[in-house]
């Protein structure tokens, strides 16, 4: 394993870690007027779908 693979599959989980953490925070913890829980949640999408996509393409290009 090259480490461009290992980059790309770390850089994979944090997003979707992350993502998961930040939809989990928009929805259950209340903002206190600091952060709106739509920006919680729609960076928490996107997160969650990036690293969706990097974990897709990792899979598929180490296939044997």
């Amino acid at each position: 394993m090259d480490n461009k693979n290992i980059i790309q599959l770390i850089t994979a989980a944090v997003l979707s870690i992350g993502g998961l953490i930040m939809l989990f925070c928009g929805v259950y913890i209340e903002p206190h007027g600091q952060i709106h829980e739509s920006l919680l949640i729609g960076f928490g999408e996107v997160a969650t779908f990036s690293g969706a996509l990097f974990g897709i393409d990792y899979v598929y290009r180490n296939k044997k």
